[in-house]
């Protein structure tokens, strides 16, 4: 990875591309700190204290610490994500927008994401609102604005306008910088908690309230997730593919042998990020309307360290595991263009049956890249309900935080090898 980043430090065009990307993280970082008008941060800091392993905490890391300081991008990059789960499930579930999507071309593309930067701001509008009742229920703005329509106003607008131009920032990074925008703004949000984790543990180990060797155990553990996840992503099935003699003229062309690659974790980090969304969907409601913050639904069933909120996280990992897989691989339209180009797997028949070869085997290697995101996701999650390491090392989630961050360095260095790659492939001719 460091033999990566100094061979593009060398090109100048690339050396551009991570400049901008860094200087967009340091503008997402230093919206971080400033606060929205009208907020005590002091009671607000005391109020998220107690919400560390919550749905509130949950967002708070998501956001680098920006929620629980109610700074103007305290909203992060939830209300994007949301869209986009939303717009693309209705695009499979709405005929006019998966016929948009797939036969509309650049136009098409273009046109979706207009609906999703539209539906990020509804998004973000909404959650601005509900943030502004969580504050203004629990005694945490300004006693004389309390009541204010005005800083109400100000308030809700702030947030939506932050989450705008996150999405905004997002997008250009992925057209000017390296690597996908919004998980780049998301690996740093991730990593910025970090140095306050590292704090956080040494003072608790200076008091006593946490042993030296818990921490070493945590960070081996780290290492070894670390590893295994470097492993799984880059695990793939190849499938030998044989390619049939053509005579042209005077020329013979095909007769090689070659292998379709299949990663085993296709989608990445996103159904991990989808998938906490959604699961945290229903206590997020439950935080911002106070006859639910604590009924038995909200304590019981949906607070991120209860068996119920375990077990439909890892069902959504699973869920958006294959909705991902049979987005980014059709079998179908892979067994066309194999027979087109006289490409066949040995022992299956072209078309129906190559195809069909290629789904059974896409299912298999999606339950085990499913399952593998899951267990790692959920094994965070059932340590702390039976322990208080994650208070006591200041860091939520963390299983989750560690897949997100791993797997964002990895699709970026991916993304700085393919264009290494383009820049020093010198072609048949030289």
């Amino acid at each position: 990875m460091f033999k990566t980043l100094r061979t593009a430090w060398g090109i100048e065009e690339l050396r551009r591309k991570i400049l901008f990307t860094l200087l967009i993280i340091l503008l997402y970082r230093l919206g971080n700190a400033v606060p929205v008008p009208y907020v005590d941060t002091s009671l607000l800091a005391e109020y998220f204290e107690s919400l560390q392993n919550t749905v509130l905490g949950l967002y708070n890391v998501m956001s680098g610490g920006a929620f629980s300081e109610a700074t103007i991008f305290a909203l992060s990059i939830q209300p994007y994500i949301n869209a986009s789960i939303i717009i693309q499930l209705l695009c499979v579930a709405i005929p006019a927008l998966e016929r948009l999507s797939k036969d509309g071309g650049e136009a098409g593309k273009r046109k979706i994401e207009a609906i999703t930067r539209y539906t990020t701001v509804g998004i973000g509008l909404l959650q601005g609102f509900a943030y502004y009742m969580l504050m203004k229920n629990n005694n945490l703005i300004v006693s004389e604005m309390t009541s204010s329509f005005w800083a109400a106003l100000v308030i809700i607008l702030t947030f939506t306008s932050g989450s705008a131009i996150i999405m905004w920032m997002g997008e250009q990074i992925t057209q000017f910088g390296i690597g996908n925008g919004i998980s780049i703004i998301l690996f740093a949000s991730i990593v910025a908690r970090i140095p306050n984790s590292i704090v956080t543990s040494i003072q608790n180990i200076t008091a006593g309230s946490l042993q030296w060797y818990t921490l070493v155990l945590i960070i081996l553990g780290a290492l070894a997730l670390v590893v295994l996840i470097v492993i799984v992503n880059d695990a793939e099935r190849r499938i030998p593919i044989q390619y049939s003699k053509r005579v042209v003229g005077r020329k013979i062309y095909g007769g090689q042998a070659t292998t379709l690659p299949m990663k085993v974790n296709m989608s990445g980090v996103l159904p991990i990020i989808f998938a906490q969304s959604i699961a945290a969907l229903p206590a997020t409601i439950c935080a911002f309307v106070p006859k639910w913050q604590d009924s038995w639904l909200m304590v019981h069933v949906f607070d991120t360290t209860t068996w119920p909120y375990a077990i439909l996280y890892f069902l959504l990992i699973i869920f958006f595991s294959y909705f991902y897989a049979e987005i980014q691989f059709n079998p179908v339209e892979v067994a066309n263009n194999l027979r087109k180009n006289g490409g066949y797997i040995p022992g299956y028949r072209p078309g129906k049956p190559t195809s069909d070869f290629l789904a059974r085997v896409l299912n298999k290697i999606t339950l085990f890249g499913a399952i593998y995101l899951g267990i790692v996701a959920i094994c965070p999650i059932i340590i702390t309900m039976y322990s208080n390491v994650a208070q006591e090392i200041g860091l939520s989630i963390g299983g989750t935080s560690i897949i997100i961050v791993v797997g964002v360095a990895l699709e970026t260095v991916r993304a700085l090898e393919a264009q290494l790659l383009m820049r020093n492939y010198k072609g048949f001719l030289s």
